[in-house]
């Protein structure tokens, strides 16, 4: 089970089938090339030439265009408005990424995400009608410090600010024991979704299922009872 890449990709609607990506610097070419890899039809777009010409010939969006973003009416041309998921992922140039983003939602696209590279960016973009804000500096920062400190974490997917599914080592103290005699929904306030070694899971495992010390554990939980785990 690889919970890599969930949080941001899994707020996109699900019924979305178009969508684009303004700004094609390092975290919109990530973006990009996840959903064309995915199967979706993808717009990338970005005032540089150069950025657009090298998603072009690594082929990691379906179309790829110049164009300035805080024009609406070069949004509107390139089909942008069209679009059933827009995400802004200039981050850096607070004033090209609000008035990006007051331009998609004020032409109607139903589901806006944006980068923000702070707190009160983040509030400016939700003010002017993003429907999604992501902090992907922010949130590795946030998983590399939990990967350091607690290396039995393998991967962790937030799924609000108190609450995430987190893919853990059985440690030694649950070894042997089954799940109903380790009680971890009693003791620690987390339900087991799923056990495997890496590769094959299995999902809502039995009460009587015995854990084995360094095998894998997905849990959900707030994540204070998460951090409760003896790992």
């Amino acid at each position: 089970m690889d919970l890599k890449s969930l949080k941001f990709l899994t707020n996109l609607r699900r019924e979305s089938r178009q969508f684009a990506v303004i700004g094609l610097g390092r975290f919109g070419r990530a973006v990009c090339g996840t959903l064309h890899k995915m199967g979706y039809e993808v717009m990338g777009t970005d005032i540089e030439e150069k950025l657009v010409a090298q998603a072009l010939s690594q082929k990691i969006a379906s179309h790829a265009i110049q164009l300035d973003s805080t024009d609406p009416e070069a949004l509107r041309e390139a089909g942008i408005f069209e679009m059933d998921t827009v995400i802004v992922a200039i981050g850096n140039y607070l004033q090209e990424s609000i008035i990006t983003t007051l331009n998609v939602k004020e032409a109607g696209v139903k589901y806006v995400v944006a980068k923000a590279s702070s707190e009160i960016h983040g509030k400016l973009l939700k003010r002017v009608g993003a429907d999604h804000v992501v902090f992907p500096e922010h949130e590795a920062g946030c998983t590399l410090a939990v990967t350091l400190t607690k290396p039995a974490f393998l991967d962790r997917f937030e799924l609000d600010t108190e609450n995430s599914i987190v893919e853990v080592l059985v440690p030694e103290e649950f070894h042997g024991k089954t799940l109903a005699q380790l009680e971890l929904r009693g003791r620690y306030g987390v339900n087991v979704l799923a056990v495997g070694n890496g590769e094959k899971f299995i999902t809502n495992p039995l009460p009587q299922h015995k854990l084995d010390k360094g095998s894998i554990m997905v849990v959900i939980g707030s994540n204070k009872d998460i951090e409760r785990l003896p790992i």
